[in-house]
């Protein structure tokens, strides 16, 4: 794809936005090429695990700013659609997906770390919606993922005052979990995604799965959604081998993803 690159390693799918000389904002093009890379991802059944980053020292400064100047009414909508849906793809993607957020993580950039699973910071990163200084909102689920992450009024706070905070907050508050020197960051991004796929797969597209769902469900909901991914885990090979290696005092285990 000619903005975002895909690569495998083992079971890694490193995903890197690759449009640095406009420190990687989004525009129509990039997230076509991103919506058609998450597919790619999806399919491949040798990759686990996806980690997104960015080229250069931007992950994503934020929407394309040139082209949304002249948008009317209608051409916003459509381009908040056309975002919204891919960032809604990336987050109920089937594996995990690990943000390491290398810089800049501005409006549509932290909507797209926000729209991962997991995310890791560099010590150089900055994260922020400043969209009303521009006179929009966010227009990529911005207002709806900050606060269920952060809390409703740490979001308005960052929301309505388009401030800008820097990793050392970010981590504060919540917004990652864990920040590195940047020369760092996408190995500890690569030991954190192999850790991950060194588990039984089922069982961790299961409780992503779970996760997802709950938080958009009340309590007895997202139980009864536990309850049946626990069923289908447990009539798995991988749970007879995971259980059976803990009965021998096995430390390898031998996961085959059935």
């Amino acid at each position: 794809m000619g903005f975002v690159k895909l690569e495998r390693q083992g079971h890694v799918a490193l995903i890197t936005i690759d449009r640095p000389e406009a420190l990687n904002a989004l525009n129509s093009q990039v997230l076509t090429d991103l919506d058609e890379v998450l597919d790619q991802v999806e399919a491949d059944e040798e990759s686990y695990v996806a980690v997104i980053t960015g080229a250069g020292r931007s992950f994503v400064a934020g929407a394309d700013i040139g082209e949304m100047k002249n948008f009317t009414s209608s051409d916003g909508k459509r381009f908040g659609v056309h975002g919204g849906n891919v960032f809604l793809k990336l987050e109920n993607l089937s594996k995990p997906v690990i943000a390491a957020v290398n810089g800049f993580a501005l409006g549509g950039g932290c909507e797209l770390s926000m729209a991962c699973d997991i995310r890791l910071a560099s010590e150089k990163a900055k994260f922020g919606q400043p969209e009303v200084g521009l006179g929009i909102t966010p227009g990529f689920g911005g207002t709806q993922r900050l606060p269920r992450i952060v809390g409703v009024s740490k979001a308005m706070e960052l929301i309505l005052t388009a401030k800008v905070i820097k990793a050392d907050e970010a981590l504060r508050i919540g917004l990652v979990s864990a920040v590195y020197p940047a020369e760092e960051l996408l190995d500890k991004a690569m030991e954190l995604a192999n850790a991950i796929c060194a588990n039984a797969q089922i069982a961790v597209r299961e409780s992503k799965r779970c996760i997802r769902m709950g938080l958009q469900a009340d309590i007895h909901t997202g139980c009864a959604f536990e309850a049946e991914a626990f069923g289908v885990t447990c009539g798995t090979a991988d749970k007879e081998e995971g259980m059976g290696a803990f009965l021998e005092k096995r430390s390898e285990k031998h996961f085959t993803n059935r």
